[in-house]
């Protein structure tokens, strides 16, 4: 396969360590970058050790409501920390202001295989509506986001049919849970006839990185008992700070709401109702609070009763689980959508390529 051009919206945690990762990996070149302030592209390829050296510490951040309808407003990131209109991207050599980052971004498609959207989905419908920007635009080629939420799948199936008609290839929930362990739920169940349950239980510690990922903690936060989404974007940073110390740095999560169980059951494994998500993060701690692990029940085609279990090394990281998947599903993605394979897809239809 060709070299694969891909674009980062969003230069927080989850969008730097995506530049990062990239760097590691072969046949993949960085050719744009954005957050609500600027961009930078090169079609050449970018110099991503500037770029995260410049951004370092010095993240441009803004609420979701943001992103305007009429794609005039910029696009949110993960960072929280407020630094004026020259933090970001545009304190870099390589970006310049702007107050339309994505549609900049749209406007150099032509040059891009493949997009990852790195932006939290602090509204239900945030991710979808930039997918139908880029439909909007003509843009052929691929979408990969690392989207949380259950609902979502849904409104993503709406847009099947114009994201086909402009040979967009969409990958949703492609990080580590949904994504990775998604796929290893999916593989673990060809043992079985019949699926009874798959638990996933995962285990992140995020000292070294709470700063760049206070987006995607806000975001786990409305998966608590007694908060939801909308609480959950409505808290000011103090209000967050103030839960966490509550919990002495240590969040736990039961029956979340993620989008494990609507993916698998779009590729027919078993029943959402049967796929159960938890886990534990630690902001104060670089170490996994438990080991993650994926467990599937199911009954064998000679009617024996088993659970096959994928387990994470505890020395993975963060970064490791959640941005390698998301750049092997972005790289499935482009070969398919070479291949002429459009419409959306989650990390149970597709193998990523390493």
């Amino acid at each position: 396969m060709d070299d694969v051009r891909f674009a980062v919206l969003g230069t927080g945690g989850i969008g730097r360590r995506t530049l990062e990762v990239s760097q590691h990996k072969d046949g993949l070149t960085a050719v744009a970058a954005c957050d609500r302030n600027g961009v930078a592209v090169d079609h050449g390829g970018l110099d991503v050790e500037e770029l995260l050296e410049a951004t370092e510490g010095n993240i441009a951040s803004g609420p979701q409501d943001d992103m305007a309808t009429d794609g005039g407003a910029a696009a949110a990131t993960e960072g929280v920390k407020q630094h004026g209109d020259q933090a970001g991207v545009v304190a870099s050599e390589q970006g310049r202001p702007t107050e339309t980052p994505i549609d900049d971004v749209i406007a150099e498609s032509d040059a891009i295989d493949a997009v990852l959207i790195a932006l939290p989905n602090l509204e239900h419908d945030f991710i979808p509506r930039v997918a139908e920007r880029f439909a909007e635009a003509d843009y052929e080629g691929v979408l990969v986001d690392v989207l949380k939420r259950s609902r979502v799948i849904g409104m993503l199936d709406d847009r099947e049919e114009q994201l086909t008609e402009s040979g967009i290839t969409f990958v949703c929930g492609a990080g580590a849970t949904p994504g990775f362990l998604t796929g290893a739920a999916a593989l673990a169940a060809q043992s079985f006839v019949e699926v009874e349950e798959v638990e996933i239980w995962w285990g992140v510690g995020l000292k070294s990185g709470y700063e760049d990922n206070r987006g995607t903690v806000r975001e786990d936060i409305a998966h608590l008992d007694g908060y939801d989404i909308e609480t959950a974007r409505e808290m000011s940073e103090a209000e967050i700070e103030e839960l966490i110390d509550e919990h002495d740095g240590v969040l736990e999560f039961h029956d979340m709401e993620h989008a494990d169980d609507v993916l698998l059951e779009r590729a027919g494994i078993c029943d959402a109702e049967d796929v159960h998500v938890g886990g534990v993060l630690d902001v104060r701690s670089d170490e996994k609070p438990t080991t993650t692990t994926v467990s599937v029940t199911g009954t064998t085609f000679d009617g024996e009763t088993g659970t096959n279990t994928f387990q994470l090394d505890d020395v993975t990281s963060m970064e490791a689980n959640v941005n390698g998947p998301a750049l092997g599903y972005l790289k499935a993605g482009v070969r398919n959508n070479r291949a002429g394979h459009y419409g959306v897809f989650g990390p149970a239809d597709l193998m990523p390529r390493f």
